[in-house]
C-alpha cells in the first residue's frame, strides 16, 4: 500500500467529535501515513498540537485565519508564538486573505498575515497560506516576504497566480474539489502544476469528493484525490503517491 499524506485537514473540529479514532484509523488503513492537523483559530490550534500529541501520525500547524483576523491582537500574537514552539508542529497557519467572505476587514487580514509570516521566518518554519478572491494582494505580501517557504492550499486562483507561485518555488495543494463535474478549470491547473510542486489534502471536514457532497469529508478520501490527480495526469497512481509523500515530507519535514 502506497503512502499517502493529508496536508490539509481539521480533524480537530466538532464535525469529528464523536469518531475521531474511527476516522483517523479509516483513513491509515486507506494508506493515510501522516496527517497535518491545521490550526483556524487560537482554539483549532491549541486543539491541534493536543492531537498530535496524541497520535504519532498526526502533525500540527498553528495559525488565525483571515476570518478571525479581526481579533488578532497583541495577546493573540503572543499565544500563537507560543504554541507555535511544540515540537509536532510543522508550520504557520492558516494565515492569509479570504476578500470572498470579508468576515474581517482587509486591514486585519493584512495585518494578521504579516505577523504570522514573521513569525514563520523566525521560526524557519513554512507557511500555509489561505487565498480566496485575493490572489493579487496575497502575492504582494508574499514576494515583500522572499525569502519564503509556503504551500497556498486548496489552490483556486488562475493561471497567472499559478505561475507567480511556481516561480516564487512555493508549492500548491489541491483538495477533493478538482473531482466535481464542474471543475474542469481546476483540473487544468493540475495538469499545470509541476509534480515536484504539488501536493494533496483533504481540508476534511470540508470539500468532500464527488459522490459524497453534503457528507462529511474525511482524510481517507485522499485516496481518491490522488488517483483523480494521476488521472488528469496520465500518470500512475503510485507515482503520484510517491513522489507527494516526499514533497510533502520535505516540506514539513516529517519524520
Amino acid at each position: 500500500m502506497r503512502l499517502l499524506i493529508d496536508t490539509h485537514c481539521h480533524l480537530d473540529f466538532p464535525q469529528f467529535d464523536q469518531d475521531r479514532d474511527l476516522v483517523i484509523q479509516a483513513a491509515c488503513e486507506a494508506g493515510v501515513g501522516y496527517f497535518v492537523n491545521i490550526g483556524a483559530t487560537l482554539d483549532s490550534s491549541a486543539s491541534a498540537c493536543n492531537l498530535a500529541k496524541q497520535y504519532p501520525e498526526i502533525f500540527a500547524s498553528v495559525g488565525v485565519h483571515p476570518h478571525d483576523a479581526d481579533s488578532f491582537d497583541c495577546q493573540a500574537e503572543d499565544k500563537l508564538k507560543e504554541l507555535a514552539l511544540n515540537i509536532k508542529v510543522v508550520a504557520i497557519g492558516e494565515t492569509g486573505l479570504d476578500y470572498y467572505r470579508n468576515l474581517s476587514s482587509e486591514k486585519n487580514q493584512e495585518q494578521a498575515f504579516n505577523k504570522q509570516i514573521e513569525l514563520a521566518k523566525a521560526l524557519n518554519l513554512p507557511l500555509v497560506v489561505h487565498c480566496r478572491k485575493s490572489e493579487k494582494q496575497v502575492m504582494q505580501i508574499l514576494k515583500a516576504a522572499m525569502p519564503l517557504r509556503a504551500v497556498v492550499h486548496c489552490f483556486s486562483g488562475d493561471n497567472n497566480f499559478l505561475n507567480d507561485c511556481l516561480k516564487l518555488g512555493f508549492f500548491v495543494s489541491f483538495t477533493c474539489n478538482i473531482t466535481y463535474k464542474k471543475a474542469q478549470d481546476l483540473r487544468e491547473l493540475v495538469k499545470l502544476t509541476p509534480l515536484d510542486r504539488l501536493m494533496l489534502e483533504t481540508d476534511a471536514p470540508y470539500l468532500s469528493a464527488e459522490g459524497f457532497r453534503g457528507k462529511r469529508n474525511t482524510p481517507e478520501h485522499i485516496k481518491l484525490l490522488a488517483e483523480q490527480v494521476a488521472l488528469i495526469k496520465g500518470v500512475s497512481f503510485e507515482e503520484i503517491a510517491d513522489k507527494t509523500t516526499q514533497n510533502a515530507k520535505e516540506f514539513f519535514k516529517l519524520e
